[in-house]
């Protein structure tokens, strides 16, 4: 999966999900610009890429904010003068019944981890179109597609991404551009650091490979659909997850 020559753009990408994506698409070649809201995170990422031997900048934005967004990826496409994959990754929780979520906390899922996304591809949609190639890269989650108790919020923003993807797919597949999605399931990172131990083991029974997966599962995941080899694949959900979700 060589992608020298190409220039990815990850948010999300100061931890978790999101560093390992920008990892393994520098080691595959491609120059990635790395966002998100800490400077700092992404600073030593950026850090570890060009010690590897790879390319990449930093484009601090909060994706909360559509002129933050407007504004970095303005900077990386005057920088490296194109986007070719986009890796829509920036996701947060916050977990609660929904007879008691506050509405501000719906707002805050749902504009993070799905309003931020069409902002995002709206931003590159161009690029892409002028070249007559692309690679939109949508992390959702298991729990858009079997729904979760308390993650009301959480389950609708991602299965909104699943939407979201199968749409941009048929609007841009005849420029040759891709739209795919990365469903994972029980993955170790930040975000599910703080899971009772109970639960994980619980979780743990549910998978049939026995294990709880890794962030550079995923990535290797979003590296082939970034690649050449999934040239024929688009508006596809690939399942991260073990086998804890079949069919």
């Amino acid at each position: 999966m060589n992608l020298s020559g190409r220039v990815a753009l990850v948010t999300g990408a100061s931890q978790g999900i999101g560093r390992a994506c920008a990892l393994r698409l520098a080691k595959d070649g491609a120059t990635v610009a790395v966002a998100a809201r800490s400077r700092e995170k992404l600073n030593d990422l950026v850090r570890a890429i060009k010690a590897a031997g790879g390319n990449s900048s930093t484009f601090a934005m909060d994706v909360l904010d559509e002129d933050q967004i407007k504004n970095a990826i303005k900077q990386a496409l005057t920088e490296f003068g194109k986007i070719d994959i986009l890796v829509n990754n920036a996701g947060i929780t916050r977990d609660q019944l929904v007879m008691r979520m506050k509405r501000a906390d719906w707002d805050s899922v749902i504009n993070t981890n799905l309003t931020s996304a069409y902002l995002c591809t709206q931003q590159v949609i161009g690029s892409m179109l002028k070249q007559r190639w692309g690679r939109i890269i949508n992390v959702t989650s298991i729990f858009g597609q079997t729904g979760q108790a308390g993650q009301a919020n959480y389950a609708a923003s991602k299965a909104g991404l699943i939407g979201l993807t199968m749409a941009i797919a048929r609007e841009v597949g005849s420029r040759n551009i891709t739209c795919n999605a990365i469903a994972p399931g029980f993955i170790e990172t930040a975000m599910t650091a703080g899971i009772a131990d109970d639960f994980k083991k619980e979780a743990l029974k549910m998978i049939p490979l026995g294990r709880i997966g890794t962030p550079e599962d995923v990535a290797a995941a979003v590296a082939f659909l970034a690649s050449d080899a999934s040239s024929y694949i688009t508006g596809h959900i690939l399942n991260v997850n073990g086998g804890m979700l079949m069919g």
